[in-house]
């Protein structure tokens, strides 16, 4: 598949990216695309982030797909850095059409380009189906994550 760019998302891309996020049963419940605002700031501190990596997939002017990487440094593993792939989001009418795949491997390709030594995801318990894309990838379902919500 090669009809479409990924690049860099912008500030135009916002409220494209948040209804991608939105549109799905657990996002539909944790986003709120009538309000920009905090969407806006978000994008502000991601886009001065230079280890924060935004990305649309647009074909023929439509954001078709989005995904965050982003490259942390750490200590463990003799001092390696690592990429985290978040908010992958594929419009409903283009999945299955191996648009997820290609965006997943630019990241690993940008992954690598940045010097990570490993790249990690994770995925709500209930997307199986993301969890069986993700593995044929060659991702593996190695750690148990958790989450403690601050609001």
């Amino acid at each position: 598949m090669t009809d479409f760019e990924i690049r860099r998302a912008t500030a135009e891309d916002i409220s494209a990216i948040v209804a991608l996020l939105a549109d799905d049963p657990l996002g539909a419940k944790r986003e709120s695309p009538d309000d920009p605002a905090p969407y806006r700031a978000a994008f502000e501190r991601l886009d001065r982030d230079p280890n924060q990596h935004l990305v649309v997939a647009v074909r023929d002017g439509r954001t078709v797909g989005t995904l965050q990487l982003t490259v942390v440094p750490g200590l463990s593993r003799r001092g390696a850095t690592r990429s985290i792939i978040e908010a992958v989001r594929i419009h409903s009418d283009e999945r299955g059409n191996g648009l997820g795949t290609e965006l997943i491997q630019w990241a690993v390709g940008e992954s690598r380009r940045q010097g990570c030594a490993l790249v990690q995801l994770t995925s709500d318990a209930t997307r199986i189906d993301a969890h069986r894309f993700y593995e044929r990838l060659g991702f593996e379902a190695s750690h148990l994550g958790f989450k403690l919500p601050l609001d």
